[in-house]
């Protein structure tokens, strides 16, 4: 059996899971989110806690009550404390500024970049060059920031464009003459 899949998941208190017949709810203070059960996994709520197991031996429903256990633990952290990815804007003259659901993006283009963002999702501009993408969704918010980045991927040369805050981007060395 799947180590991971083994593994309880901790529901803290404020959080409230609902058990459907084929799909999981998880309600909290940062939102809600459905997950749909595939029929090799089977789910129960004992307490504090959900354990998942796979429904036969094979290894298909190994592997799934281990994918099923990180997606549900993932909504459970999301709903309560949330995920947040950063950005940060490096180049001259690049700014984000925020503005509602949308972020206004000056990356050296001869227009504004204007991404609007999926519901559920907010994002924020500490300063000029630096973005954070806040929501209970993992994957949504790591796809948000993967757009955005690739508005302008970091060059190899000089280092400009968005990157993941924390993210090392091997500089090349330019030709000598």
């Amino acid at each position: 059996m799947s180590r991971i899949g083994r593994m309880p998941i901790p529901v803290p208190s404020g959080v409230e899971i609902k058990l459907g017949q084929d799909e999981v709810s998880v309600k909290g203070p940062k939102g809600s989110l459905v997950q749909r059960l595939n029929p090799l996994v089977k789910l129960e709520q004992e307490g504090g806690e959900l354990r998942l197991s796979p429904a036969d031996e094979s290894r298909e429903a190994n592997a799934m009550s281990g994918t099923f256990r990180a997606l549900i633990a993932n909504m459970v952290h999301g709903v309560s404390t949330g995920f947040e990815r950063r950005l940060s804007l490096v180049g001259v003259g690049y700014r984000a500024q925020a503005q509602g659901q949308n972020l206004n993006l000056s990356l050296g283009f001869s227009h504004p970049v204007v991404h609007k963002m999926p519901e559920g999702v907010k994002v924020e501009c500490p300063t000029q060059t630096e973005v954070v993408i806040l929501g209970p969704d993992k994957q949504v918010v790591g796809q948000v920031a993967a757009e955005l980045r690739a508005y302008r991927p970091p060059e190899p040369y000089k280092g400009k464009g968005v990157r993941y805050v924390g993210e090392h981007v091997a500089l090349k060395e330019t030709k000598k003459k």
